[in-house]
């Protein structure tokens, strides 16, 4: 048996949304669990960087929703970042969609590496000085 959305047949995107049911309100439950939002940005996070064993998401429940907290290796934040920051964004709107899925409300924290950025290197600056 096939299924099909329209004559096509679904992706991993609806594949997962139609999976696995979450009530992240549970406090009983085992935080070793991984839970289907935090696996699914581990998995779309891991394919974009190119160090996927640095990559650590932290999942917190509270009265207003789940917060996923992303830690990973310094040189990959510009990837998940993107230009001007729409990679990130659009991380977030696929996120909000899988806790639109089981009633929850999923936010995404980027951790920033310690040191920050670390210092430009800039040839003009270079240029200017006497």
């Amino acid at each position: 048996m096939s299924l099909r959305l329209n004559g096509r047949a679904p992706g991993f995107g609806a594949w997962l949304l139609n999976t696995i049911t979450i009530n992240p309100y549970d406090r009983n439950s085992n935080m070793a669990e991984k839970y289907i939002d935090q696996e699914f940005l581990e998995f779309v996070i891991k394919s974009l960087v190119d160090t996927p064993k640095s990559v650590e998401v932290d999942r917190k429940v509270d009265e207003m929703g789940v917060l996923l907290t992303l830690k990973l290796d310094p040189a990959d934040m510009g990837k998940i970042i993107g230009r001007g920051g729409n990679t990130a964004k659009a991380i977030r709107t696929l996120l909000r969609v899988v806790g639109l899925k089981n009633r929850s409300r999923v936010n995404l924290k980027i951790e920033e590496p310690e040191g920050g950025r670390g210092p430009r290197v800039s040839s003009e600056v270079d240029d200017l000085k006497l």
